[in-house]
């Protein structure tokens, strides 16, 4: 049994307090442009499924953005981190897969849980909320994560990981990581405290053009052997869902015959969107706009409407109603 850490250095700075059940996640604004200036401290944004980790005397719950319990799914993480010398923790990070070149792939892990192959899992913890009853969402952000770096590094070899950062150089690090065809960076104010919600503390600045639509209808393939053609997806704007167009490569024919399985559960006789283009009503067959997918794109075309569309995979982690479009904004002075 590893020995119980005592809170030291910036930890010991929090508020003393219970460890809390379920904290809603803090959450970036995309921008368009790395933020300047040396108060901005800037990670590798993950590709994968948003998870906070509640430590407590050993026992471990692996929370999605939602509160869901996901434990069981990610089994190998929550052993990892029930091994870590504290005797309460909320961590905040998220649960990836590498594929070959070390980028996280959200393919690659929508794979590993369909496969029965977690141990392809790994966290990569970037905040820390609570720790041995202090809580330290008060505190800045970099003292935060200087306590989280030293609980992490006595984790030792596994699935753990602490997600490290520059201080400043915003523009050259998002140049680093698109050379690297990473998915973006998330910049984050040093000094902040930890808010949930959306807001301008944090940003996110994409590598790729991704993003999350609702599946509205789909059309089955006349190819034998192969069950689904394409997805038409769309977002919500204002309440009602807005066609953005066809997706029709990115999924094998498992994930076909999966998808087509699930979609057909939520059939509806009229389309969910608000209006759809004639040339979209062909052989479709609509659904009620329940599941929500990770698609890329090349761009959108001046009517609003993907190009080059490809299905990633099933997002089951965020609910339908908060698909929305994402449009930049100016990352400030």
């Amino acid at each position: 049994m590893p020995r119980r850490r005592t809170s030291r250095g910036p930890a010991a700075a929090g508020a003393r307090a219970p460890l809390p059940g379920f904290v809603p996640p803090q959450l970036a604004t995309l921008v368009g442009q790395a933020p300047r200036g040396g108060g901005w401290l800037h990670e590798i944004k993950f590709d994968g499924y948003r998870t906070a980790a509640r430590v407590a005397a050993g026992r471990v719950r692996m929370l999605t953005r939602r509160g869901l319990d996901w434990t069981v799914r990610f089994a190998p993480i929550a052993r990892a981190l029930a091994r870590l010398a504290v005797r309460a923790a909320y961590i905040d990070g998220e649960i990836v897969v590498m594929d070959a070149e070390g980028r996280t792939s959200f393919a690659g892990l929508q794979d590993a849980l369909s496969g029965g192959r977690p141990e392809r899992l790994v966290y990569c913890a970037f905040d820390l909320l609570h720790l041995d009853g202090r809580d330290l969402r008060g505190q800045p952000a970099l003292a935060r994560k200087q306590a989280l770096e030293a609980l992490i590094a006595g984790a030792g070899p596994g699935p753990l990981r602490y997600s490290e950062h520059v201080l400043g150089s915003g523009a050259d690090f998002l140049r680093h990581a698109c050379r690297l065809r990473l998915e973006g960076v998330v910049a984050k104010l040093a000094d902040a405290p930890y808010r949930p919600g959306r807001s301008r503390d944090w940003l996110k600045v994409k590598c790729l053009q991704r993003q999350e639509f609702v599946i509205g209808g789909w059309t089955a393939s006349e190819a034998a052997g192969r069950e689904l053609r394409s997805l038409l997806v769309g977002y919500f704007r204002r309440g009602r869902l807005v066609v953005a167009g066809k997706v029709g490569t990115g999924f094998d024919l498992k994930t076909g015959r999966e998808l087509a399985v699930r979609l057909a559960r939520l059939a509806r006789r009229d389309p969910p969107f608000a209006t759809v283009p004639a040339e979209y009503r062909r052989g479709i067959r609509w659904v009620e706009p329940r599941l929500v997918v990770e698609v890329s794109f090349s761009a959108w075309t001046a009517d609003g409407i993907l190009r080059h569309a490809s299905f990633e995979g099933i997002r089951e982690d965020k609910p339908a109603a908060s698909v929305v479009l994402e449009t930049p904004v100016s990352a400030g002075p």
